[in-house]
């Protein structure tokens, strides 16, 4: 089960899907099946697109929502001519939560390297938003026998040079490459061998007190049916949810994981 001292976070990564229109339905569908029971023993956040995140943060603020929400990137720098770009300052505005930094869609298909990361991880942080800095292996490398190095190299990469006060408050979630998006998962083991190592891994750079403290997503085709298994592991404290979660219903069933049999 679960650290009690760890409140677990269900994210829903949204990707490039749902337009504002839809993403006021999905709000409002998803805060009309949660209860304070839900949200007593879990953190909902979701992560939409730029272009519904003023929609999103209208309807949280008007019906004091306890739903978060997080962007699925920042730039690494504050402002000037960088075309396509979204800083920091813009999000918090917005009062965006959490940053998604890293994602293995960004570091494929945008080649995004470890300094890119920590770059951004720094740039959350300097606007106060919340980096959940995602890290993982493809397959080659797990087929390797190199997943527990390249992984948290990837960590060490993210975290360099930020203070331990900040560290604590971060959020690790470890994806899997070759299970996103595949129907593929991780066993729930497999997890927990992967958490536990992040975990060990953070109290040789900080203390086993900031070790304690961070929150460990799993990320990697999570789904109602298999969410259970992966949450009763000790080190793993949430997950980061990509297709699942585009369906609300689908969503609240994962955020109900303890209720399932």
């Amino acid at each position: 089960m679960t650290n009690e001292n760890r409140k677990p976070i269900m994210a829903g990564n949204w990707k490039m899907n749902i337009n504002h229109l839809e993403a006021i339905a999905y709000v409002n569908k998803t805060a009309y099946m949660l209860t304070e029971k839900d949200y007593d023993r879990t953190d909902v956040t979701i992560f939409p697109p730029f272009t519904d995140l003023r929609s999103v943060q209208t309807i949280v603020d008007a019906d004091h929502l306890q739903i978060t929400y997080g962007a699925q990137e920042i730039s690494a720098f504050d402002s000037g001519a960088y075309t396509g770009e979204i800083s920091g300052a813009m999000l918090n505005k917005l009062r965006v939560k959490y940053a998604l930094i890293g994602h293995s869609e960004r570091r494929a298909y945008h080649h995004e390297t470890d300094e890119n990361v920590n770059a951004k991880v720094k740039a959350a942080i300097k606007h106060d938003l919340i980096p959940m800095i995602a890290i993982g292996e493809t397959l080659e490398v797990r087929q390797a026998g190199n997943a527990v190095e390249h992984t948290l190299s990837q960590l060490v990469g993210a975290l360099k040079d930020i203070r331990s006060n900040y560290v604590g408050n971060a959020v690790i979630a470890y994806e899997p490459v070759w299970a996103i998006g595949t129907g593929e998962v991780a066993t729930p083991q497999d997890a927990q061998d992967m958490s536990i190592k992040i975990r060990e891994k953070i109290a040789s750079l900080y203390s086993k007190e900031v070790a304690d403290k961070i929150r460990i997503l799993y990320g990697g085709s999570v789904k109602a049916g298999n969410v259970k298994a992966i949450m009763e592991q000790p080190d793993v404290d949430g997950a980061l949810i990509g297709g699942a979660a585009l369906d609300p219903d689908e969503f609240v069933r994962i955020i109900r994981w303890p209720d399932q049999p």
